[in-house]
């Protein structure tokens, strides 16, 4: 088992590779430095292992397959990870892994947003996205974590082994933060310096795509870790459009003791239904998830136990 391990996911980052790694080995010497290559057309491969990384592969692409990968095949006390596109300076990473080894944090957040992330940032929307993303986060599950989407992270060997990886691209770094905000694990913020990606480094980002797929993540969490909340919403936006068809046929009847529309108010009786409906999946699934956090407990001791035999 590793001490510390840097895990750094690439595609195509030729143009900064061998400084990262370099950086990494002068900021962490008795870390091992993984570069997982995810099918680089350019020369990563060679400029990383000349550096003096240990290469690996993933062959699926995503980056979210990528940390997948790293995650089952590495062992170690501490995990940072960090792009390979040099945005992020290495000189926090020896903070970063000593809140994971002294203060036993789970995971250490590189806060890029309370430093200099919307100086360099160039792109307007990746700015506002990362605001967005960040407020309905923290209003939604009542947590305090400044930077929801950065890619400099420390992670304990509790975390990483007990994390299941479902997304395959880069709203991973969303899913990670649910998670441990969910399961109730330390989080540290610290605050980090970023600067843009260096002349002819292109990034793999797609405002609008990722941006979408984020938030499509940020949605499907929310159901599925706030089953209760979410279907509780649901059952109030399906009574109140139940309510609007119902009340002009309710004041026709008051007014001539007729109903002139029985199928609207046979629609508004469905409706209904399906909002009493609702709340009874949120409580049913709001239980089930209750019982999935005392498993979750169960685990993390199975894994301290194991985590106990390696050492």
């Amino acid at each position: 088992m590793d001490k510390i391990a840097v895990l750094i996911p690439c595609y195509n980052e030729e143009k900064t590779i061998g400084k990262v790694v370099a950086d990494a080995r002068q900021a962490l010497p008795e870390a091992v430095i993984y570069v997982y290559d995810n099918n680089s057309k350019d020369k990563t491969v060679e400029l990383a292992q000349k550096a003096g990384a240990v290469i690996r592969h993933e062959r699926k692409q995503g980056k979210g397959n990528v940390i997948r990968r790293m995650f089952r095949e590495i062992d170690a006390l501490c995990y940072i990870m960090i792009d390979g596109d040099d945005t992020y300076p290495l000189e926090y990473a020896r903070v970063m892994a000593d809140k994971v080894l002294l203060e036993n944090s789970d995971m250490v957040v590189g806060d890029r947003l309370s430093s200099t992330y919307y100086q360099e940032n160039k792109r307007p929307f990746h700015n506002m996205g990362n605001s967005l993303v960040k407020s309905s986060i923290n209003m939604l599950f009542h947590s305090e974590i400044q930077d929801i989407m950065t890619g400099y992270r420390a992670f304990s060997y509790q975390f990483v082994k007990s994390f299941p990886v479902l997304s395959k691209g880069f709203e991973i770094e969303t899913e990670m933060t649910i998670h441990a905000v969910y399961n109730n694990m330390q989080v540290d913020n610290v605050i980090v310096n970023y600067r843009d990606r260096p002349e002819g480094s292109e990034s793999k980002l797609n405002t609008y795509s990722d941006g979408i797929r984020v938030l499509n993540t940020i949605l499907k969490m929310f159901r599925q870790y706030k089953p209760l909340a979410y279907f509780t919403l649901l059952a109030v936006l399906l009574t109140v459009l139940s309510a609007a068809f119902f009340i002009p046929v309710f004041w026709e009847f008051w007014k001539t003791g007729m109903v002139d529309k029985f199928p609207t108010l046979i629609v508004c009786g469905f409706v209904e239904l399906a909002a009493i409906q609702s709340v009874f999946a949120g409580l049913i699934l709001h239980n089930l998830g209750v019982k999935e956090r005392r498993d979750f407990e169960l685990q993390l001791n199975d894994i301290q136990e194991r985590l106990e035999r390696k050492k």
